[in-house]
């Protein structure tokens, strides 16, 4: 994990093929399994997975704390990026990017905040769920490859 200017970055490699990650990204059942931090499940309002396409969800935190969350896809490249605009709270583009390694796929997780101020608020925070996120995709990679 690192940091740019207003900007996160987790990176992680998984022993499956970019199809499966890509799979994992795309397919809304698959996707609730796994987005957010420990603890936390979803409900999808809203998951139309295009260019233009909105994502409306609730996040359901572990201590009962609801967070809806309103979010747009903008890039969809097959196999090899997702592009994300988080429009509730602290705005942000997420950027998911997949690099074959030879069979195995790196991940790597770009969360850019709009305002500095946001950024700065919820870095530490977010660096942690960021990873979070990345241990919940691994476990739902696995399940679903074994």
């Amino acid at each position: 994990m690192s940091m740019g200017k207003n900007e996160l970055i987790s990176t992680r490699e998984f022993d499956v093929p970019p199809e499966l990650v890509f799979r994992a990204w795309t397919t809304p059942d698959l996707l609730a399994r796994w987005w957010g931090p420990h603890g936390f499940t979803n409900t999808f309002h809203e998951c139309d997975i295009r260019p233009g396409g909105t994502w409306r969800l609730t996040m359901h935190g572990p201590n009962g704390t609801d967070y809806p969350n309103h979010n747009v896809f903008v890039e969809i490249v097959p196999f090899e990026r997702i592009v994300i605009d988080h429009l509730s709270g602290h705005e942000f583009r997420l950027t998911g990017t997949f690099e074959n390694l030879e069979g195995r796929t790196k991940v790597t997780f770009r969360q850019l905040f709009k305002l500095t101020e946001e950024f700065e608020q919820v870095k530490t925070f977010c660096l942690e769920a960021n990873e979070q996120n990345l241990d919940r995709l691994g476990r739902v990679l696995e399940e679903t490859t074994s």
